[in-house]
Order: structure tokens, then sequence, then C-alpha cells
């Protein structure tokens, strides 16, 4: 069998099974299973793959099939032209929160704290990008805070991040430029209508707050002044659906500068607060 052949056979399988872009996915996994750059997979379409790449392949298939994410299959995810480690003890690093990184390096910061880490993309990635700055990283997770460690070393930043298990602010301390945060957004309701390849595959605690999906909002809001300096921000992603309903929730708080940012398709993403009473 050819690799085109293989590749045809494996999109059609997926798209039966409801696959979100089978043909994409298709070409991802062949590449992994041949060990070879998905760039390189029109080269070697026209080829016949050796036996152990096509058991490989059908595996991996047979996995996507039951809507396993990519991720886990080829054991990460790109992140702002970074891959980032990942498994099933964190929340896959999703484009919507590369809006969250623009909107922090837009103003200097030397020190970050970032909330509810998860695979560490977010911290990580700040300090790829100023070299001069350190940061510390929580998660109430330990798997969390071992894969954010483990990114940490990955993309060469460990010795200016600290990553400590915490229950949010629970073990912070001292004070921060900026603090960030992808919380768990969704609504306990809400649940019932994510992909399969949340549901049965990221961890729910990374999702959902199991509420209104605006608990953690109020816990940053309340509590964050404490740890901000004179000029810091707040920076956190939301749901597309909550911008009025957070940016309440921090004048209600006493911020003075509350601002709602748009991420690349113009929807509601990313929270910024300034200047806490």
């Amino acid at each position: 069998m050819t690799a085109a052949v293989a590749m045809a056979t494996a999109t059609a399988r997926l798209r039966a099974a409801g696959v979100p872009d089978p043909a994409r996915d298709a070409r991802l996994l062949l590449a992994h299973a041949a060990s070879v750059d998905a760039s390189r997979i029109t080269l070697i379409a026209p080829e016949e793959i050796a036996p152990e790449i096509s058991e490989r392949y059908e595996h991996l298939i047979a996995l996507r099939a039951v809507r396993v994410p990519v991720s886990h299959l080829v054991g990460e995810r790109a992140f702002y032209g970074r891959g980032f480690k990942i498994s099933r003890e964190v929340l896959d690093p999703r484009p919507e929160t590369e809006s969250l990184i623009e909107a922090a390096l837009g103003a200097p910061f030397e020190r970050v704290l970032d909330l509810g880490t998860g695979s560490g993309c977010i911290l990580v990635t700040l300090l790829a990008e100023r070299v001069e700055a350190t940061g510390v990283a929580v998660d109430l997770s330990e798997g969390a805070c071992l894969q954010a460690s483990a990114n940490a070393v990955l993309h060469g930043v460990a010795e200016r991040a600290q990553v400590t298990q915490s229950d949010w602010f629970a073990q912070v301390e001292g004070r921060y430029d900026l603090i960030v945060s992808n919380p768990p957004y969704l609504a306990k309701e809400e649940m019932g209508d994510v992909a399969p390849e949340l549901a049965l595959h990221e961890p729910e605690m990374a999702l959902t707050d199991g509420a209104d999906g605006l608990s953690v909002y109020r816990v940053i809001a309340e509590q964050a002044q404490g740890y901000l300096t004179a000029q810091g921000r707040v920076l956190a992603e939301i749901g597309w659906k909550q911008g009025d309903a957070v940016r309440a929730i921090f004048i209600e708080a006493g911020w003075a500068d509350v601002t709602i940012l748009p991420d690349l398709d113009g929807r509601d993403r990313v929270l910024r607060a300034q200047n806490p009473a």
C-alpha cells in the first residue's frame, strides 16, 4: 500500500467516525508513524510504506477514530511557534490562548505569575520571549506541575521558572508585574456539549469549575491586588460569551481599568485588568 492510499483510507475512516478535519489528522498521524516531518508527506505519498509503519499507522488511526486527540497520540502540541509536550494530565494548548500571549507581550514585565499553568505553555512562552523575565507557575494538579516543569526544561527557561503545586494563590508569595491565567471557564451545564476529545481525554478540572464558569475570575478579582506591583496587570482568558460577566466581576471588586480584548476572530477572549482598589 502506498502512503497516498493509506492516507485516503484513513481519511475516509476518520470522516465516518465524525472526526473534524480528517485529512489533516490522517496526514499528521502518518508523518508520526513514519517518523518524518509532516511537510514531507507529499514527497513519500507515491511510495509503499513498510509493514511496521503500516501497523503503527493503523493503531494510531484506530485511536483517533474513537476521538483520542492527535496531540495525545503524538505527545505534543504546537503553541506560539514552539512544541509543548502534553498528556492527559493537562489541557491542550490552543490557538485562542495565543491572544493572551500577544496582549502580555504588548507591555514590559519582569516578574510573571501563571495561575493554573497546566502544560506551562503560557509561562514558558512568555519567559522564552522575554529572556530577562522570571516567573512562578502554580497548579493544583501534581501531574500538571510535572508537565510544566518538563516543558520549562525543554525550552531552556527552567532556571527562570518556579513551578509550585497550589490551589490558586494559596502558596503564592511576592509581587508580580503580570498575572496570567487560562482558568476553567466552562459552566457545568455546558459540559454536555463538549467535544469527545475534551470530555473524555482532558482533565475536567481544567475545563470547568463545576459551577457557573465564573468562580475563578471572582477569586482573581478579589485576591490578585495583593500580588501585583503598582503598575501590574492581570490577563485572563475567558469564554467568548463571558466578556460582560467577567468585566462586571472585576469592576465590582474595585478594579479601575478593565478591558475585554478580542481574539483573531473578533470574539471576546482576554480580560485585562489594572489599577485595583
